[in-house]
């Protein structure tokens, strides 16, 4: 079955969410499952229910004025603004424009930086320790002027970082009442946010490793409490007390669990700026051993991959997947993070999510252990405290780039180097991302532990609805039932999960459905994309459409006509006459081979829509080049599910 659009059928897909959930543990076992649906069930379809019922829309990479970059950008929104922010309210962003939500968020992280947290509040607010040095002097007297005095500040300061050249007189430390009193607000605005049941405020951090621009980012996100997140001030990445390899971030967050009893999680992003080094297959930037020990310890703390947010898409990269029509998309392969290193062709497989999955098939093999089996999320990255991934409500990256009328023009960053000045582009910035979890509740601990099974998936900002499961069984049927949900659960894993010991002669099948963003548009198809090592133990991937909307035939290749285009950029509008409210199917693997592993995830794409810059030349009235992009189509990836022999 190609395509289902029943809307009695599908809406049952997600209509249990109206049904109480009852756990809050990690997803039970098959055998647990039908333990939920004994024999003598009440009449009610819906009661005894233990699986994961609603999906919950949140970020888990927000900074606010309390990160060293966003303050010198000009960020002045406090962690307390930000999660108000989430929760609906309307706020004055940093440069005085009113803001709101179309609508509220669930959760969020607020993930200021670890290094030097909250040292921009004390420069900007003059603090005498500050103005006593000569170095911290010129960066006020720059913030206090403003416009580009303050931009060149704000890159001179992150490049002060990246090159281990901050003045430690002006440095916020771990161990100081400064510091000290910066992570007891970040705590407190969590704290005083978090409302079981209604909104999780998650306490987190962002690590930012970027020796020599090398970008190997994580966000740190708690399960707990302000009790044991106290326990211990953050890691950060300055000597010697800090470090920039992630595997000291990992022996810190060990003992932090040892020492509290808590739990913690790491979430690494922007793999595109890493320059090959995000997912090793050999060694590791700092030269250690990608072997047994690494691939199981970096497994067991870093369950999530932040697919996509505003500095690009790391789904995928057109070099790496020449077939796939829709890998060029949002691509942001300039170089590592400050552009002090150009990229070049070899170092995109160890960058992008597609990519770095294939690669953990082939260690796992090696190894034992597969290093990278993560789930997929996206987050915004903004450095505004604005949680926004509306392409109609964007904005941007850093406070500088808020909404006016020549952002598009003028650079994001422009960064001098040895080899003449560069830049990221304004126009080039992304309106992504936000994340979708399914759990049993909001609160902590139930997203926290659905983050940690991996049922999760990333957008590029519209909250569509998505669900994928995998087994041996699944049949059309399933697919046309009222309840597919059931069928997922009983009859196979959710994302996230993992097949084993394939039947004699079965090859794994899948359901996946998705329902459209009720304020976005209808969805062009679902694509499920496969990675395996074949005979020869090389990496291999293939793209199936296996879902789409209208009465299009997929040639001898199992390509797709485009779905049209409806939008009208001179209006930034567009009309829902073309793609489907909702798909869903049941897909078996016509290529399966049960000696080698395989990954699957599915990939949803909207019909083309207004991008952004579309909104904003009718907004301001701004002449657009032609090398800026006006359209985009938006998409989700869920997190996968994995063959192993």
């Amino acid at each position: 079955m190609k395509r289902i659009n029943a809307q009695a059928c599908f809406t049952a897909l997600f209509a249990f969410a109206l049904g109480p959930a009852l756990a809050q543990d990690p997803a039970p076992s098959e055998e647990g499952l039908r333990g939920a649906f004994p024999k003598q069930a009440s009449y009610s379809p819906y009661a005894n229910r233990n699986f994961p019922s609603q999906v919950f829309w949140g970020e888990t990479h927000l900074h606010t004025g309390m990160s060293m970059d966003a303050g010198a950008f000009g960020a002045r929104l406090s962690p307390s603004d930000a999660y108000r922010f989430a929760k609906g309210e309307e706020v004055v962003s940093s440069t005085g424009q009113k803001v709101k939500l179309s609508r509220p968020l669930d959760f969020l992280v607020v993930a200021d930086h670890s290094d030097n947290m909250g040292f921009f509040p004390r420069l900007y607010a003059g603090e005498p320790s500050m103005l006593a040095d000569p170095t911290g002097r010129r960066w006020y007297d720059g913030v206090q002027a403003g416009g580009q005095d303050a931009v060149a500040v704000a890159v001179e300061i992150v490049q002060a970082i990246t090159g281990n050249t901050f003045p430690e007189a002006l440095a916020s430390l771990p161990g100081t009442e400064a510091y000290a009193s910066a992570w007891a607000e970040t705590i407190d605005a969590a704290e005083d946010a978090n409302d079981p049941g209604h909104f999780t405020a998650f306490i987190g951090y962002e690590w930012t490793s970027t020796e020599k621009g090398i970008n190997l980012h994580r966000v740190v996100v708690y399960r707990d409490d302000g009790t044991k997140a106290s326990v211990m001030e953050p890691l950060t990445t300055l000597k010697p007390s800090g470090s920039a390899d992630p595997r000291d971030l990992w022996k810190w967050m060990a003992d932090y669990e040892s020492k509290t009893g808590g739990r913690m999680l790491a979430i690494a992003h922007n793999g595109n700026m890493s320059n090959g080094h995000m997912f090793p297959e050999s060694r590791t930037y700092f030269g250690a051993r990608v072997d047994k020990d690494y691939a199981s310890t970096r497994a067991r703390w870093e369950p999530l991959y932040e697919t996509t947010q505003i500095k690009g898409d790391g789904e995928a990269h057109p070099f790496l997947s020449p077939t796939d029509e829709f890998a060029d998309y949002e691509t942001w392969d300039q170089g590592n993070l400050d552009l002090t290193q150009l990229k070049t062709n070899d170092m995109l497989a160890g960058e992008y999510a597609r990519s770095g999955l294939q690669i953990g098939l082939e260690l796992g093999q090696k190894l034992g252990v597969n290093p990278y089996k993560f789930g997929l999320v996206g987050a915004t990255d903004s450095h505004t405290g604005l949680a926004t991934a509306e392409e109609e409500n964007f904005f941007g990256k850093h406070s500088g780039a808020e909404p006016n009328a020549d952002r598009v023009h003028h650079p994001m960053a422009r960064i001098e180097t040895d080899d003449g000045v560069k830049e990221y582009t304004g126009w080039g910035m992304v309106s992504s991302g936000y994340q979708g979890v399914w759990a049993t509740e909001n609160t902590r601990q139930a997203l926290f532990d659905a983050m940690m099974r991996k049922e999760t998936y990333a957008t590029t900002g519209p909250r569509m609805l998505v669900r994928f499961f995998g087994g041996w069984d699944f049949t059309e049927q399933d697919a046309m039932s009222r309840l597919p949900a059931n069928a997922g659960y009983m009859k196979g894993v959710p994302m996230g999960g993992d097949l084993t010991s394939a039947p004699a002669g079965s090859a794994p099948s899948f359901l996946v459905a998705a329902r459209r963003d009720p304020m976005s548009g209808n969805l062009d198809r679902i694509q499920i994309i496969k990675g395996w090592l074949d005979g020869r133990g090389k990496r291999q991937e293939k793209i199936y459409n296996v879902a789409w909307s209208g009465d299009r035939q997929t040639d001898a290749d199992g390509k797709l006509p485009a779905v049209g285009n409806t939008v009208d950029v001179a209006t930034a509008t567009w009309t829902n006459t073309i793609g489907d409210p909702e798909l869903i199917a049941v897909w078996t693997d016509p290529d399966f081979d049960p000696d080698v592993p395989a990954v699957y995830y599915a990939r949803v794409l909207e019909i083309p829509t207004p991008r952004w810059t579309a909104y904003e030349a009718v907004r301001f009235g701004t002449d657009m080049p032609d090398e800026i992009p006006m359209t985009t189509q938006e998409r989700a990836y869920t997190s996968p599910i994995w063959y192993t022999p």
